[in-house]
């Protein structure tokens, strides 16, 4: 298990970790892992903000910080993905030029557009983050890994190659059942830190994955590496949006 876990970082992350082999037993829990990394992630968010709010650092420096934060922490591997698939989406071409698109290294004008609005938008949304809202941001980056991986053991493949389907079948045949139960525990967090803003954060992220998989099938015949790893970007920034802007909400309904 621990191998598998240093396969996770290794992969989904720039944090250092041991070189250890990529054996066929260590990558079957690998996936089981990676809502780990969002773990990492959101604790340093979470540290982060309390030491510059400590410190006092004003909110916009702050949410430059926490908007660059998981970017530094995984090296970009999902914004990776993120670029590609707006690519490929914005292309308006045949569905196997889509996905020859999403291979390129190459990096197109509508991925460096949909890079600055995301950014934008996610230093938008930090600066309206409070102390009491900042903990449903962090486990956002844990509930968007669970979702991503669990779609990539469930959801049809475009292809038979490729990251998605590499991470699909080496994953155990009970990986999805261990991520199920961790949706369930991140969900239980959700509802204990707040029932309505919490369950607002869990509808969000479902109906991310909803329009992901309905996208991903009718535009590219199945999910890919990348396409993964646009889905976890969105499902980021909306767990985010919901955060931010809660309480508004809550407000105005009242």
């Amino acid at each position: 298990m621990l191998k598998s876990m240093i396969i996770a970082f290794s992969t989904y992350s720039k944090i250092p970790m041991p070189i250890v082999e990529w054996e066929e037993d260590s990558m079957k829990y690998s996936m089981c892992f990676f809502p780990l990394v969002g773990a990492v992630v959101g604790f340093c968010c979470l540290c982060l903000y309390g030491g510059l709010h400590f410190i006092g650092v004003g909110q916009i420096l702050t949410a430059a910080i926490l908007t660059a934060l998981p970017l530094l922490l995984t090296g970009g591997i999902h914004m990776d993905g993120f670029l590609d698939t707006m690519d490929a989406k914005s292309s308006y071409k045949p569905r196997e030029e889509k996905l020859k698109i999403l291979k390129d290294p190459h990096t197109g004008a509508f991925a460096v557009m949909h890079c600055a609005l995301y950014l934008l938008l996610s230093f938008g949304l930090f600066s309206e983050i409070s102390g009491k809202t900042i903990p449903f941001a962090a486990l956002g980056y844990v509930y968007s890994r669970i979702l991503s991986g669990l779609s990539v053991v469930t959801l049809k493949k475009a292809k038979g190659d490729g990251m998605a389907a590499v991470s699909a079948n080496a994953a155990a045949k009970n990986v999805k059942w261990i991520l199920v139960l961790e949706l369930f525990a991140c969900a239980a967090g959700f509802l204990v830190l707040d029932i309505l803003r919490g369950g607002f954060c869990i509808l969000a992220g479902l109906l991310c994955l909803l329009y992901y998989r309905n996208m991903a099938y009718r535009i590219f015949g199945g999910i890919t590496g990348d396409l993964a790893g646009y889905f976890l970007q969105v499902c980021e920034l909306a767990v985010l949006a919901v955060a931010a802007v809660a309480d508004y909400v809550i407000t105005l309904s009242i």
